[in-house]
């Protein structure tokens, strides 16, 4: 009897543990999951590679208008069309924001900035809920493109950089407090807007994290820069991050809080609108940027600190990786991405409830 109640209890004892880590997702479409997204070329994409990503499951798009003259009537007839294929639009992107007199505090900068204002009035107007900027003049974000596991991907090597692609990109050198200074005028005239147009606005940080590159100094490079931002907005709901997780582990220990750190910062205070799902091979001085599950950062951990802070914004591949055969949207790369990401998130929410 002694013999048969041990074996009663280890039993009892190992399927608890057991029963917690099979207890139901909740579904993908759940308002309160994290939205699995995609990075789109509005000008681009085909109705064919919409029935593509329609088949393998895609919900929700990040669409890039780039520069130019985009109509209220432009960005009605994109959300049609991708509800065509089941598919919403959670992001925007319009370039106005990249402009030199905006990002250089040039002359003629206020032109530009009310085409970006303009464009985040419309997309309150259609119930597209976040608009995602950069702000990093004169960026290089890749010194070469290499093989790795046989797939063709990008590379940043500091030294190459500085030794043999680096160079003053304008007439002068701009300084952080020049770019400071440029940052907050744009953030004044655009955060107002923004917060009447009911739109959420999403920082990327620079990437690659360096503070000075091709003579203008960068600022989103480490967690001070954030918190400073955050501090010119005056705390509001509708600033925020796009987390680009790959442009964080590429800084590694000197970006003032870790990628974990970072989520359950500005995650658990809902700052973080839309992360980059993005892996690479090691910090600078030297990365590769890879597949999901074939860097250096354990992204399975990622998504699970992010389920755990209740992230519920869009998570989406970023530089998507390119295998044999791939041209246009880069299909197979994107479905071996997307399928990484669907298998992290629902094993996640089992273990994160």
């Amino acid at each position: 009897m002694r013999r048969r109640h041990f074996l009663q209890s280890a039993a009892s004892g190992f399927a608890l543990p057991i029963l917690a880590q099979n207890r139901p997702a909740i579904p993908e479409s759940d308002p309160a999951n994290t939205r699995l997204c995609h990075r789109l070329d509005a000008r681009a994409v085909t109705d064919d590679d919409l029935h593509f990503l329609q088949q393998i499951g895609l919900e929700w798009v990040r669409l890039e208008w780039g520069s130019g003259d985009i109509t209220f009537d432009a960005l009605r007839a994109a959300q049609e069309r991708f509800a065509r294929f089941g598919m919403r639009i959670y992001s925007g992107v319009h370039y106005a924001y990249r402009s030199t007199k905006v990002q250089l505090g040039l002359p003629g900068r206020d032109q530009d900035i009310e085409t970006y204002a303009r464009f985040l009035r419309d997309l309150g107007k259609i119930g597209i809920p976040v608009a995602s900027y950069d702000f990093h003049p004169a960026n290089t974000y890749t010194t070469s493109m290499v093989q790795r596991r046989g797939y063709t991907t990008r590379e940043f090597d500091l030294n190459d950089f500085r030794t043999r692609v680096e160079r003053q990109q304008f007439d002068r050198e701009y300084s952080a407090d020049d770019i400071w200074a440029s940052y907050t005028y744009f953030m004044k005239a655009v955060l107002p807007v923004a917060e009447e147009a009911g739109v959420k606005l999403a920082l990327h940080p620079d990437d690659p994290p360096l503070a000075r590159m091709n003579g203008v100094a960068k600022l989103f490079t480490h967690y001070d820069g954030y918190r400073r931002a955050e501090q010119i907005a005056g705390n509001s709901r509708n600033w925020g991050l796009t987390f680009c997780v790959g442009t964080w582990s590429e800084g590694g220990d000197q970006m003032g809080k870790n990628v974990f750190e970072m989520i359950r910062d500005f995650g658990a205070r809902g700052k973080i609108f839309e992360v980059h799902f993005r892996n690479v091979t090691g910090p600078l001085p030297h990365f590769v940027e890879t597949f999901p599950d074939d860097g250096y950062m354990d992204m399975y951990q990622v998504m699970k600190a992010l389920r755990e802070v209740r992230f519920s914004g869009a998570a989406e591949p970023d530089h998507v990786p390119r295998l044999a055969g791939d041209t246009g949207i880069l299909r197979a790369g994107t479905a071996y991405c997307l399928a990484c990401m669907r298998t992290m998130l629902h094993r996640a929410n089992q273990e994160a409830g």
